[in-house]
């Protein structure tokens, strides 16, 4: 894996956050099909990656405010495991809308890195398990592979059992 720079126009907040990290990085550009509804489905379809190793992220209201969570697309978000994660007893998923205008990233292309606010974020501890993740660079058709200990200190993540596969 090589630390890629942004070029050809695929630069986003995401990956100018992980160069200014000095992260290892990939870009994983693929042809997104604008009638898709499953994002993280078709992006590991197009790299022809295990759903396991793409991840998705969610955004979530919970007492505190808004907070992200970065599940694997093979599975869901448990919101009672992801509350506890942060302490909390309650969370529902974020309206859309608000999602978009709070991360500047829009629903299908959203990084967890980058954000226009930092959110409190809980990465999945399946992602551990894998010597890199993908996830998206911030829009569609653009994934990110890069070590999971990245995204973690990038955003100051915290790790927790979130998602139910």
């Amino acid at each position: 894996m090589s630390k890629t720079k942004s070029k050809g126009g695929q630069g986003t907040p995401a990956t100018v956050a992980l160069t200014q990290a000095t992260a290892e990085f990939t870009l994983h550009p693929y042809d997104h099909d604008p009638n898709a509804q499953a994002y993280g489905e078709e992006a590991a379809d197009a790299l022809g990656l295990p759903y396991e190793r793409i991840f998705k992220t969610l955004v979530a209201e919970t007492e505190a405010g808004l907070a992200v969570a970065v599940v694997p697309v093979a599975g869901k978000l448990d919101l009672k495991a992801f509350a506890a994660a942060l302490k909390g007893k309650r969370a529902a998923m974020a309206d859309a809308a608000k999602v978009e205008r709070v991360t500047g990233y829009v629903v299908g292309g959203i990084s967890p890195i980058g954000q226009r606010k930092r959110l409190p974020t809980v990465v999945d501890e399946s992602a551990l398990g894998f010597e890199t993740i993908y996830f998206s660079a911030g829009r569609r058709g653009l994934q990110i592979e890069t070590a999971p200990g990245n995204l973690i200190r990038i955003v100051q993540a915290v790790t927790a059992p979130i998602a139910k596969l």
